[in-house]
Parts: C-alpha cells; structure tokens; sequence
C-alpha cells in the first residue's frame, strides 16, 4: 500500500484551474446582449399589432362616447392650441390629443376627451364625450383601472356609466337622484371611486373646454 494514500481515502483531487476575470466578464456581456438583442427584435416585431390593438380600442371609446360620429378630427395640442396640422418635425404620439366628432352634415357633435387620476387603488383612466359649447357629457367609458372587485370596479359597469349621457359640467357628485342638471349620482359603497371619475372629467373639462371653444371660434383662447 502506497504511504501516500489511505486506505479507503479518496484520492486527492486537482485544483480546478481558475477562470479569469475577463472570460467571465465576456460571457455576462455577450448573455446580456443576446437577451437585449432577442427583447429589441421581439419588441420591434410586436410593436406594430401593439399599436393597432391601441388604435382600434381608442376608435371604439371614440365611437361609443360620441354616439357613432359620422366622422372626427384628431385635434393636437401644440403650442397652448388646438391644430389638426402640428408643427414639421413634432412626434404627434408624444402630443396630447382630443378627438372633435361630427355628424353627416359636418355639424359639430361634442369632443373625446381622455384623462386619468388616481383613485382607491391606483389610477383611474377613462374618455369622455363632451359637447364642447354648453359643456354638457355624451356619456363616459373607463379605459384602465384596478379598483376593488365587486365595488370599486362598478364604475365601468351600467347603471354608473349611463348617468354620463346628458348632466351639465362642472359635475357635482351627491347620494341622492339628481335634482340638478349638474347632479351626478355617486355609487355606495364605491364613493372613492365614483367621486374620483368625477374630479377626472371636472378637471379635465376646466382644462379642455377653453381650448375645444377656442378651436371652434378659428382662435385661440
């Protein structure tokens, strides 16, 4: 028996040879680009049905909150004014935008407006119809939100989304059934919620209407 080796003893094993530094740093590197890589090309190849899903959600919100328009304006926001045309050389997806809906005859219908706060749970985004002269909604569709289950969600639901056809702005949100063209009725249990679809479109309508008027006069506001 070898005085080197123990009965029973497993042999002695090699050091592993060490990796240097830079081969690991080369491998992180070439993963890290082959994933980038990989999530650009899925990116790039997905972009465009990504962007027409949006389109198309965007022309039905459209089409239900002004009644089924014969047709509309994209109206940009540029410069503190309304303009079909933006400036050469604006990205028109980075401008905030309105949607001015008309009937046949080219009679003004109203505008959708699209806007967002935070409610009880995170934000809350939503377009609304707008007849831009009396300031008087042609009905409400939420878009985003991820309010309560069973409670807070019910701001999506009829019969809260149908009191958005006909009450004049600013809203005043109450309990009660309306006793004034301004009333809307709040849903209980969900006060947060419905009270903040209100402030959206108050908000947003003190905002938008001097500049939809403004548009509709040739001037600006």
């Amino acid at each position: 028996m070898s005085a080197g080796h123990a009965h029973g003893a497993p042999p002695e094993m090699e050091p592993a040879p060490a990796v240097p530094s830079w081969r690991l740093l080369a491998t992180l590197g070439f993963a890290g680009a082959l994933a980038g890589g990989l999530i650009v090309t899925v990116y790039s190849a997905t972009l465009p049905r990504i962007e027409a899903h949006r389109a198309e959600l965007v022309e039905s919100a459209v089409r239900e909150v002004l009644k089924a328009p014969a047709r509309w304006d994209t109206l940009y926001l540029e410069g503190g004014v309304l303009t079909k045309t933006p400036s050469a050389g604006a990205d028109r997806r980075q401008l905030e935008r309105v949607f001015l809906g008309y009937t046949a005859s080219d009679s003004v219908i109203g505008a959708a407006v699209t806007a967002g706060e935070p409610g009880f749970s995170d934000v809350i985004s939503l377009i609304f119809g707008l007849e831009p002269t009396r300031g008087t909604l042609l009905g409400m569709k939420v878009l985003a939100h991820k309010e309560t289950p069973g409670l807070g969600d019910k701001i999506e639901k009829t019969p809260f989304t149908s009191r958005f056809d006909g009450p004049a702005t600013p809203l005043r949100g109450v309990k009660s059934a309306p006793s004034t063209p301004n009333d809307l009725q709040t849903i209980t249990g969900a006060t947060i919620s419905s009270r903040t679809v209100v402030n959206i479109i108050n908000n947003a309508t003190s905002r938008w209407q001097p500049l939809l008027q403004a548009y509709l006069r040739g001037g600006t506001p």
